[in-house]
């Protein structure tokens, strides 16, 4: 079985689904690598479109989930980016690729920080990030995301890819006059919904329900 072969399989799919819809984000998950980010036994299933376990009780989100929140997010060459749940280290590169492309001048790249509260999962991400080659634009950190991160703030955007009771206020604070937060809202291990959230510049919040989603808890403060 050819990966890249799939890999092309699996972009078609996806565009019929609606889940790609731009050239960003097509790039995006075609440069990245999926298979660098799961456990040797299972790299054989990259490019099938499901969630798989990475160990620590956590999975990789499926292609398609990853590809619609990169979508939603609207991102752009130069934006920073704060993902709170690293996971392997996975979607904070394909959003790397989109705001720090390999092909466009250094100076002008965005950033990912990405947090991740278990220790050892923060660690394999690191390693997996570096391995990828996107160590100089994607950093790795083990701590509370669900406080963000209020030393490189404000971001341009903010990303949350496990589940929480409500929208974190520190992660509101962090955010960018005209940036967007993407969300799970919901209990866990049950169907929770997708939620998009936009501070206008004069500081309004304007929050919009996407989808059903169903992602692991979110850890923290502001968690569960």
């Amino acid at each position: 079985m050819s990966l890249a072969r799939e890999k092309e399989r699996l972009i078609h799919e996806l565009k019929a689904l609606g889940a790609i819809r731009s050239k960003p984000v097509e790039e995006a998950f075609r440069k990245v690598p999926r298979e660098l980010f799961l456990p040797e036994h299972l790299r054989m299933y990259a490019y099938l479109d499901t969630p798989l376990p990475i160990g620590s009780g956590q999975t990789i989100s499926a292609p398609h989930m990853v590809c619609l929140m990169n979508e939603e997010l609207e991102l752009k060459i130069g934006y920073k980016v704060l993902e709170v749940g690293a996971g392997s280290g996975y979607h904070a590169c394909t959003i790397a690729e989109i705001v720090a492309p390999s092909d466009t001048e250094r100076n002008l790249w965005g950033h990912v920080w990405t947090i991740e509260i278990i220790e050892d999962l923060a660690n394999y991400a690191r390693r997996n990030v570096e391995k990828a080659g996107y160590g100089d634009r994607v950093t790795v950190i083990h701590g509370d995301g669900s406080k963000g991160l209020a030393e490189y703030a404000p971001y341009d955007r903010i990303l949350v890819t496990a589940a929480a009771p409500d929208i974190p206020q520190p992660l509101i604070d962090q955010l960018k006059p005209g940036g967007i937060l993407l969300i799970p809202i919901g209990r866990p291990y049950s169907t929770q919904v997708l939620v998009k959230v936009e501070k206008k510049m004069d500081g309004r919040i304007e929050r919009r329900s996407l989808l059903d989603v169903i992602f692991v808890p979110l850890r923290g403060d502001y968690g569960w």
